[in-house]
């Protein structure tokens, strides 16, 4: 447990402040570049977004290593999930909410995008922590 864990909430909470209109913004950007936005760097975005979420939930320095771990996991899994079509899911993905956090279409180009949100959060979560005035610095 992070020794000034009122300051640390507050980090992940500004930050996530910061990513969810990003991660909204990725899926309905039209300009330069909007085609890997919308395709791929939404799920960098959803990457770090999921990350800085159970970083607020389970603080702590082994979790800034195994939270990225997890959400690549589960993550990529869903990915793979997507390749399963049956009715039930059918139904959650035709829901904006399905889409949003199921996903709708196979795309293996999503797994090197998820890998790199992981790593970036990663970086975000140590930074976080660091911010927040721990000298207990992460492995």
């Amino acid at each position: 447990m992070h020794p000034n864990l009122i300051k640390l909430r507050w980090l992940v909470f500004f930050s996530l402040l910061l990513v969810v209109p990003l991660g909204l913004f990725s899926k309905t950007y039209n300009g330069p570049g909007d085609r890997w936005l919308n395709h791929f760097g939404g799920g960098v975005i959803y990457e770090i977004f999921w990350c800085l979420f159970f970083f607020g939930l389970f603080p702590g320095k082994k979790s800034i290593s195994l939270i990225p771990l997890w959400v690549f996991a589960i993550t990529a899994l869903l990915e793979l999930l997507q390749l399963w079509q049956p009715p039930f899911l059918q139904t959650l993905r035709a829901t904006w909410l399905g889409r949003t956090l199921l996903g709708t279409t196979f795309s293996a180009w999503d797994f090197p995008h998820y890998l790199l949100g992981c790593a970036i959060a990663s970086l975000w979560l140590r930074l976080i922590w660091q911010t927040a005035g721990s000298r207990d610095r992460p492995r």
